[in-house]
């Protein structure tokens, strides 16, 4: 009898350890669900603001046809004054934009067909992990369409 003694603390340390395991395994498991939960958040996001866009330029098709206060590149600043109907849109979706999405921007341009594309970009770092390591920085969503 002597010799069992202490045998259920080891059953129990051991127990512990099993569970301890599993229990990282689920802090993972959560973990890569909250960033792909967010990643895909981000481009539902990219697609309600690209569809605000596209029905803004239909409001005003007209002028969004003749192109030039809707056409913006991505990279170019927003504009700061609001001179005209089409300038008010591209200020207020990219203001949007910008607080939707973590330095999100978009432009538009037009082909010459006259299809619209608008292209959204957004920081996804925070889904990606590392992603200025492994050149994943930047999320891109562009929609096609005809006005």
């Amino acid at each position: 009898m002597r010799r069992q003694q202490g045998f259920s603390m080891l059953e129990v340390l051991i127990t512990m350890i099993v569970i301890s395991v599993g229990l990282l395994g689920i802090a993972g498991l959560i973990i890569t669900n909250m960033k792909a939960n967010h990643s895909a958040y981000s481009r539902g996001q990219a697609t309600i603001l690209a569809m605000d866009i596209i029905d803004r330029m239909r409001a005003n098709r007209n002028i969004a046809q003749a192109g030039a206060p809707y056409v913006i590149d991505v990279n170019a600043a927003t504009p700061a004054a609001a001179a005209t109907v089409g300038d008010r849109d591209i200020k207020e979706w990219r203001d949007a934009l910008a607080s939707a999405l973590k330095e999100g921007t978009g432009g538009v341009a037009f082909d010459v067909d006259g299809n619209v594309t608008v292209t959204i970009q957004w920081d996804d770092t925070r889904a990606t992990g590392d992603g200025a390591r492994i050149g994943l920085k930047k999320q891109t969503f562009t929609q096609e369409t005809r006005l």
